[in-house]
């Protein structure tokens, strides 16, 4: 089993514990630092300050990437791990440099020193102490350290604590600007680095300079989809494609829905409608004014839409009911045959726990589709990752292009020589191959498979799931053609601190609260618009005006 972990699937982890919507925009916050900086403020400033892109091509994918129009590319899909690991790196990155490294980990912690971090510490040619902290306490542990200006030597900052770390006030005065070493074609000194997709690194952008380092960075980075029981579909002579509007869909849960028997077509469906219906990341702009997504006519069709199918008796009641924590083991049993769901959850775990209630058991996507049937499809990307590493402002120059060589080393594509040993230690000691996969051992499950470089900075994400080939071919064949109608969303990657007078707007609690009500039959539409009212004028109009004047027509929209 591989043991790289899925940014979507660490990132469900990490929002449950953390409790944090990860795609949310930051509130300001107060902390040790300067003043916080917003992100880029301006095309031209961005340009200056991000790498340029280069892709490697050390390690061919079996399944290459797509690239869409707006330059978002699929993640590249592997069916099977390389029997001799090509290294990227051609000498040892370091100089004998000695350094402290702070990351989270929602795991247990591995030993001080041990083999593992032995190993490869001597393959970096430095001493780097990884000191990984209980990711369910980090949120408190880092403002303690910067507070006492304590920052290790490379530390781990996800991007949904932002505004709790003040990582904007943090910019310059404790974490270095790595503009000068990464910007534009200096990238190219280090290799693996350049491979990185751009808007990962624009997440580490702050005030037209570069700081952060990106980890598990994904060129598409989709929400999620409808996902479906495609060994249902396939039994039943339904072609998951004939699902070309709103109508098919609601059309098809009439077919799929036998209450009697116990099977309802849907699940929790709300979520993924932004797809089918148009709906805006957060913001869309007409004409140079920003318009907020609870305002546009196609959240309003989306959600008379989705109280419809609450009234239809073709979703589970559960879902109804609002109990989401066994969404998936209705849809391993048959229960519901349509559910939305991230798309980290099309996985080799999946159809392991979905084969052991149901052996025919398959999962595939519908395709994308415009809910009026007529129109182009469209998908907004998310963000590009949100884990970003950051050095130390109290490293000099040699030492911080000594932890670039480094980070170099650790960005390794998957299944080189560099990857095997970051990601499952020294053959024969933390793994071996079985049917062809490195395979922990008891001494690799201690050390290794408890990851911790990777959360510094890592390869590019990619697709593999070994011994079910099928999944990976169906994964990157979907985002493959979802890639073709990717769109940049307003603001998309940037950095924007929220003053903290608008947070009670920002989080819209009220009217998410009323939202929920009404794609559950509970309320009306009507209910809705009045509670929009409401939302504007304690807050919604003035939230939008501040990020028209203060972001959208200072510093564009990021796209």
């Amino acid at each position: 089993m591989s043991s790289q972990i899925s940014r979507r699937t660490l990132l469900r982890t990490a929002v449950t514990v953390a409790g944090a919507a990860v795609a949310a925009p930051l509130l300001s916050a107060c902390g040790s630092g300067g003043a916080a900086k917003s992100g880029s403020n301006s095309k031209a400033g961005l340009a200056g300050a991000l790498p340029a892109f280069v892709a490697s091509t050390a390690v061919t994918a079996d399944i290459p990437s797509v690239t869409g129009p707006s330059g978002g590319f699929s993640d590249p899909g592997f069916l099977t791990y390389p029997a001799a690991p090509v290294k990227t790196v051609t000498k040892t990155p370091g100089s004998g440099g000695s350094y402290s490294a702070v990351t989270p980990l929602w795991g247990t912690i591995p030993a001080a020193d041990n083999p593992f971090y032995q190993a490869v510490n001597a393959a970096l040619g430095v001493k780097l102490t990884m000191q990984p902290a209980n990711g369910t306490t980090y949120n408190t542990a880092i403002p303690t350290l910067t507070a006492a200006q304590k920052l290790p030597d490379w530390v781990q900052l996800p991007t949904w604590w932002n505004a709790l770390f003040n990582v904007g006030g943090l910019v310059g005065t404790q974490l270095a600007d790595l503009t000068p070493y990464l910007a534009g074609d200096k990238i190219k000194e280090y290799p693996n680095l350049a491979a990185l997709p751009t808007g990962a690194w624009q997440a580490g952008v702050w005030g037209d300079k570069l700081y952060g380092i990106p980890s598990f960075a994904s060129g598409t980075a989709f929400a999620g989809a409808f996902f479906y029981r495609r060994d249902v579909f396939e039994a039943k002579g339904i072609a998951a494609d004939s699902v070309k509007s709103a109508d098919d869909l609601m059309n098809l849960g009439k077919e799929l829905t036998n209450a009697s028997a116990g099977v309802w077509a849907f699940d929790d469906m709300w979520t993924y409608l932004t797809q089918p219906f148009g709906i805006a990341q957060l913001f869309t702009a007409k004409d140079g004014k920003l318009v907020h997504k609870y305002e546009q006519p196609e959240y309003l069709e989306a959600l008379n839409w989705a109280w419809k199918l609450a009234k239809s008796g073709y979703i589970h009641p559960d879902a109804l009911a609002g109990n989401n924590n066994d969404a998936k083991a209705r849809f391993y049993a048959g229960k519901v045959l349509v559910t939305g769901d991230g798309t980290g959850s099309w996985n080799m775990a999946d159809a392991q726990a979905g084969q052991a209630a149901d052996p025919k058991y398959r999962r595939g996507a519908l395709p994308l589709f415009a809910a009026d049937g007529t129109s182009a499809p469209s998908i907004f990307l998310g963000s590009s990752t949100s884990l970003v590493s950051y050095l130390n402002a109290k490293l000099k120059p040699e030492q911080i292009k000594e932890l670039l060589a480094v980070a170099n080393y650790l960005a390794a594509p998957w299944g080189s020589a560099e990857y095997t040993l970051i990601n499952y230690g020294v053959e024969g000691v933390d793994h071996t191959r079985v049917d062809g996969t490195p395979t922990f051992t008891p001494a690799g499950q201690k050390s290794v498979q408890q990851q911790t470089y990777p959360f510094l900075v890592s390869s590019p994400q990619a697709t593999s799931n070994p011994g079910f080939d099928q999944i990976t071919k169906d994964r990157t064949a979907w985002e493959a053609q979802a890639v073709k109608y990717a769109y940049k969303p307003v603001f998309w990657n940037m950095n924007i601190t929220v003053p903290s007078r608008l947070a009670t707007a920002g989080a819209a609690q009220a009217l998410e609260d009323t939202v929920k009500d009404v794609q559950h039959g509970l309320k009306t539409v009507a209910d809705y618009q009045n509670a929009l009212t409401s939302w504007k004028r304690s807050g919604g109009d003035e939230l939008t005006a501040w990020y028209q004047s203060e972001i959208y027509d200072k510093q564009g929209s990021g796209q």
